[in-house]
């Protein structure tokens, strides 16, 4: 076996020992970095950081993961810090992207006690604080404005400008309400003086609902206090109907109205829900008496409070009748008290009968009063009573003085007065067995207010007829005109002339303001109608000039229209400009007629109306802004007809 020389003897032990050496380092340094990883491991686990992930690598540690938060990995480093050297550590974690801070809801609740108003709730910062606080305040008036609303500095959402503008509109019509304002969403809760106005709020504030908005309107009205709780059934050849009728509930009312149809109503009749009843049993007496009169056939059954009349039809049998008032004084409740009346045969009634007779014309309007008073004193008092309801000049009296007449003749007298008063035309006759009125009314409710007024005037067992009719023609409230309407008349006025203007200005001509008044005329009969006022021009001069004129002389016109005692809370002043040309401007008729003002009737519904006419072009000025203007429409919906006006003493 060769020997091996030095060299090589020296090569290989210097050899093995590196590579005992390397062997040992290689050992050394994974056990350390095992120590090292696990001591932070632990550390960590202890202190509840569960999202870290440690590498070693020699002497280096390298921590990664993603921290909920800067203040989380922060820690993490350092409770690896507590471990180690931390010039050793190496940090890669990640900090997990901050959430966005969610806007806050906004939302206002305003509420409202006559002449004190109340804000409370939060508004964006953008939001017009010191107009808001001025537009309260003026509906407020002289009473006190509590203003503990809010700021957050985000941004408006969408529809928050157009429901707080809505609400400020309706909270002018509702002096006792909560309106609560949200985004694209508003709440009206208020209460009204009557059912009249109850409806006419819910029309105006449905009206003016801008487009996107949502809304809940919730108006109730107290229940009327009827005086005097008044019920009045007829039956006779006309059929079987109610000349008054008065419920205390709306259960009281089905049964009035069932217990009326069995006994022959057509129809589905009506009775007033209200305040005043006499008795809680006021629904049993009503059958009760209803029914009592089906049985005999025909006659009159009033009751007047407590005070209940029924009278029956002349020739009814007397034993039927015995048999029916008998039962009915049985079942009356406690309360109730009643006078019932079988007439007789009439006698011969001899030449001059005590009696007065009214006639109020349908076209003049002026009332003839003739017939016997008891003395100068009760024709002065019917005289001045006359005058006074019916109109200085439209009175005439031709009575003579009776001081034999029956007892209580100036009552009867004065009660039928008083009744002749809610028609628009018609007859008195007082007698002393009875007082009929027979004429037309305006008014729906016209026939239940004469039965009122006779039945609580004339007492228990006294009788009268009402026969008055419904005419819509001379009902003031149905004779309003629609939109529609309006929007048609203004268009013809504006076929006919065109609204000018003077030369280089926005002063609307000397020559326009027959037609100005015209229009004024026009609008004053559609009160609060919502209209667009759209300036137009042609296109000679720039663009911006041109905008600014259009819209500085639609701005003029509804100025002009408010300084004629019009109410433009619905008129919206726009100018186009150029931008809307109905003619070629190459021509002097075409920029002659593009130089116009129209009228755009704002609705709803797709559809809509417009009147147009031109005016003159000229350099304007900015005027007052009413584009802003919310106010809400109280013109009616549907079509109807005039009414036909009465002389002067009664406008």
């Amino acid at each position: 076996m060769p020997r091996l020389t030095p060299f090589l003897a020296s090569l290989a032990a210097f050899s093995a020992a590196a590579l005992v050496a390397a062997g040992a380092a290689t050992v050394a340094a994974t056990s350390i970095e095992d120590r090292t990883r696990s001591s932070i491991e632990a550390r960590l686990a202890e202190a509840g950081v569960s999202w870290v992930t440690v590498e070693t690598d020699g002497l280096q540690v390298r921590l990664s993961g993603t921290a909920p938060d800067e203040a989380a990995r922060f820690r993490a480093v350092n409770l690896a810090g507590a471990e180690i050297e931390p010039s050793r550590i190496r940090d890669d974690l990640e900090v997990a992207a901050a959430k966005a801070i969610e806007a806050p809801t906004f939302s206002v609740e305003i509420l409202r006690n006559d002449s004190e108003i109340q804000l409370i709730g939060l508004i964006p910062a953008a939001t017009d604080r010191e107009a808001l606080a001025a537009n309260v305040t003026a509906i407020a008036g002289t009473g006190m404005v509590t203003d503990m609303l809010e700021t957050a500095d985000f941004p408006e959402p969408e529809g928050w400008d157009a429901a707080l503008d809505f609400a400020l509109a309706a909270l002018k019509d509702l002096p006792r309400s909560k309106i609560s304002v949200a985004p694209q969403h508003v709440e009206v809760t208020a209460i009204a003086d009557s059912e009249a106005q109850k409806t006419a709020l819910e029309t105006r504030i449905g009206g003016a609902v801008p487009e996107g908005l949502t809304t809940e309107v919730a108006i109730s009205a107290p229940r009327p206090v009827l005086t005097p709780f008044t019920l009045r059934f007829v039956i006779d050849g006309a059929g079987a109907r109610f000349d008054a009728c008065s419920a205390d509930t709306d259960e009281a009312r089905a049964r009035i109205l069932a217990a009326a149809a069995a006994a022959g109503m057509t129809g589905p009749g009506t009775c007033d829900i209200g305040l005043g009843t006499p008795s809680t049993k006021w629904a049993a007496a009503a059958e009760a008496g209803i029914a009592a009169l089906a049985r005999l056939g025909q006659g009159a059954l009033t009751f007047s409070d407590a005070d209940v009349t029924l009278v029956a039809a002349e020739g009814t049998d007397q034993a039927l009748y015995d048999r029916v008032i008998g039962e009915l004084e049985a079942a009356l409740p406690d309360a109730f008290s009643l006078k019932a009346e079988l007439p007789k045969a009439e006698a011969a009634v001899p030449a001059g009968p005590a009696e007065v007779t009214a006639t109020l014309a349908a076209e003049t309007h002026k009332l003839e009063i003739r017939g016997r008073l008891n003395d100068e004193l009760l024709r002065g008092a019917v005289n001045s009573y006359a005058r006074a309801e019916f109109g200085i000049g439209n009175v005439y009296l031709a009575t003579r003085i009776d001081p034999d007449l029956p007892k209580g003749w100036p009552v009867r007298v004065l009660a039928g007065l008083k009744a002749l008063a809610q028609l628009d035309h018609g007859t008195l006759m007082v007698r002393p067995d009875t007082v009929i009125v027979t004429g037309v009314s305006g008014s729906q409710m016209a026939k239940a207010r004469i039965a009122q007024i006779l039945s609580s005037s004339l007492g228990q067992g006294q009788t009268f007829t009402v026969n008055v009719t419904y005419d819509e023609e001379l009902d003031p409230l149905a004779a309003l005109p629609t939109p529609e309407e309006c929007a048609q008349d203004i268009h013809a006025a504006l076929e006919r002339q065109k609204i000018t203007f003077e030369p280089g200005s926005a002063e609307i001509a000397g020559a326009a303001a027959p037609l100005m008044d015209e229009l004024a005329k026009i609008m004053k009969d559609c009160p609060g109608v919502r209209m667009e006022v759209a300036g137009h021009t042609d296109a000679q001069g720039s663009e911006s000039g041109n905008l600014a004129l259009s819209q500085a002389r639609a701005e003029a016109v509804v100025v002009a229209l408010q300084g004629r005692q019009v109410n433009v809370s619905g008129l919206k002043a726009v100018g186009y400009g150029e931008s809307r040309p109905i003619a070629d401007n190459m021509a002097e008729e075409g920029r002659e007629a593009n130089r116009r003002i129209e009228f755009t009737l704002i609705l709803d519904a797709p559809a809509t109306a417009t009147a147009s006419a031109g005016g003159a072009g000229a350099e304007g000025v900015d005027g007052p802004d009413f584009s802003g203007d919310m106010s809400p429409s109280v013109a009616p919906t549907e079509k109807t007809r005039r009414p036909k006006s009465r002389p002067g003493d009664f406008q």
